[in-house]
């Protein structure tokens, strides 16, 4: 069994900054690609940005120059370190990874989401 568990949100004031971790455990064989992804009220759940296990990197417009993400292999984690803050990044941020729990296949997994919520 795998588990994605998410930490780092709170409350910050726009222009803040927030680092988010997620740890990956379980039985985990390989881990492909990792991401975070965000759901505002109201609204569809919208990739953030996502890593390759090469460590290429995607972002959505909304947060370039603005997000990194960043992951260390050897603790099975993924990290986005968020600046410049708006009240519009206000969401549910939520863990998703591609991971093999064995050589015969991959699923997609998800975190239980971590609220981030940035005040005008």
């Amino acid at each position: 069994q795998v588990q994605l568990v998410e930490s780092g949100g709170g409350l910050v004031q726009a222009g803040g900054s927030l680092r988010l971790s997620c740890v990956a455990s379980g039985s985990i064989f390989r881990i492909n690609a990792m991401g975070w992804y965000r759901q505002a009220p109201g609204k569809l759940r919208e990739l953030v940005a996502s890593i390759t296990s090469g460590g290429g990197t995607k972002y959505a417009d909304s947060v370039k120059g603005r997000f990194t993400i960043s992951r260390d292999n050897a603790k099975n984690t993924v990290y986005l370190q968020m600046s410049s803050l708006r009240p519009e990044d206000t969401a549910v941020y939520y863990c998703n990874a591609q991971i093999d729990p064995d050589p015969t296949y991959q699923y997609n997994y998800w975190g239980q989401g971590t609220q981030v919520t940035v005040s005008s």
